[in-house]
């Protein structure tokens, strides 16, 4: 259960990233160096998600 909770909480966070993201793209005069990073940030909670998923599918 704890690991559910954990992809869940990662989910939340990707979805907060990406809006977080849409709200700086769609801003005048908006910061590439932002931009980039939470593309990063975004990235990296979506692998983790992945990893977590795939880690729990071969231990199923």
């Amino acid at each position: 259960m704890a690991l559910t909770s954990h992809i869940e909480s990662l989910k939340k966070k990707h979805a907060r990233i990406d809006q977080m993201l849409r709200e700086e793209e769609t801003h005048p005069g908006s910061d590439d160096l932002v931009i980039h990073r939470l593309k990063a940030q975004k990235l990296g909670v979506k692998d983790e998600i992945e990893r977590l998923l795939h880690g729990q599918q071969i231990a199923a």
